[in-house]
């Protein structure tokens, strides 16, 4: 379609960026990305389109994003939308085209896989495993015959891609979501650009680094079905919040964990935190409910706060430590 615009909007994590990395290799075009850090979620709102332009949504939240996804609609925009994060009314219009399903055992990548109909199976499951769904990447990988080797490499390049998504702003990591994605669109085989490429190492080295770090901290809190970290105000702290909480889960998976990471600028007026809370893996909802009691948002296994004032810290505390942590069934609104 001749003059048709093509945008490509997705959280800069592993699960954001190997959802569209699966739609390009499905579909090649020439189109323009939109993403961020981690926390970077309200991406529509960048987005400048016409009647008739085409722009593919992955693993950011309809519901924060609900304002810009109507003005697009509105004006004539196609909107094809893929997600796993709570949604409280999708909108119904004939541009739209989404595919969200709530279930604790799914991500954007696996949605787009399912879509796809497995055509590229490996990196679906790097958005899995970087989406520290690992009990569910597992079983699908050795499911599709891939050898041990190949699903520990598959697994530290989706831990080291969703790593790099985590920082306050582009001075904390290492290398931005965008140009990381530029890298990772030349292969249509992960195990291939792992083999060629040493961007995949550099960032798991970096991930491991700073998890050493933070091995030596102390809790801040724990009890019986909970722990909470507080970092320091480091940019490796905010670089490991998010790695550091599924390493937790993952350790403990009966266990809720928090971790709390400083934003920059502690001193400064409104000084306040980064959250990133995972429900147990054994139990896996509660957290999007917690986080949004504090203005955040997520989904129900893992779920994050934006700011968290200093002053509100002891309160997420005591809400973390009475919060009832448990198994919710999924929706499927595709």
């Amino acid at each position: 379609m001749s003059g048709v615009q093509h945008i490509d909007v997705c959280n800069g994590d592993a699960d954001g960026l190997c959802a569209v990395l699966q739609w390009r290799f499905h579909a090649p075009r020439a189109a323009t990305l939109v993403t961020g850090l981690k926390r970077e979620i309200a991406l529509l709102e960048r987005v400048q389109a016409a009647a008739g332009d085409q722009v593919l949504v992955c693993d950011i939240s309809m519901q924060r994003n609900r304002t810009a996804l109507l003005r697009l609609l509105e004006q004539g925009v196609q909107v094809r939308y893929f997600d796993h994060h709570a949604v409280a009314d999708i909108p119904v219009h004939p541009g739209l085209e989404a595919h969200i399903d709530l279930g604790s055992g799914v991500c954007s990548s696996l949605l787009m896989d399912r879509h796809l109909g497995g055509a590229f199976h490996a990196w679906a499951l790097v958005g899995a495993y970087g989406d520290n769904l690992t009990r569910v990447a597992d079983a699908l990988a050795i499911a599709h015959g891939f050898a041990a080797d190949q699903r520990q490499q598959l697994r530290a390049l989706g831990e080291a891609i969703n790593y790099n998504a985590y920082g306050e702003d582009e001075r904390d990591v290492h290398i931005t979501p965008a140009r990381l994605y530029g890298v990772l669109s030349r292969y249509s085989d992960p195990l291939a650009l792992w083999a060629q490429e040493t961007i995949g190492q550099e960032l798991d080295a970096l991930r491991q680094a700073d998890l050493r770090r933070a091995a030596g901290l102390k809790p801040h809190w724990q009890g019986d079905t909970g722990v909470v970290y507080l970092l320091p105000d480091e940019p490796w702290s905010r670089r490991v919040s998010g790695g550091l909480a599924n390493e937790l889960a993952r350790a403990a998976p009966k266990r809720a964990c928090a971790v709390v990471a400083p934003t920059r600028a502690a001193a400064a007026p409104g000084e306040g935190y980064r959250v990133s809370v995972r429900a147990p893996i054994d139990s896996p909802a509660g957290a999007s409910e917690l986080c949004a009691r504090f203005g955040g948002l997520g989904r129900a296994a893992a779920a994050g706060i934006d700011h968290l004032p200093a002053g509100e810290l002891g309160r997420f505390v005591r809400a973390f430590g009475a919060a009832r942590w448990g198994v919710t069934p999924g929706r499927q609104l595709s």
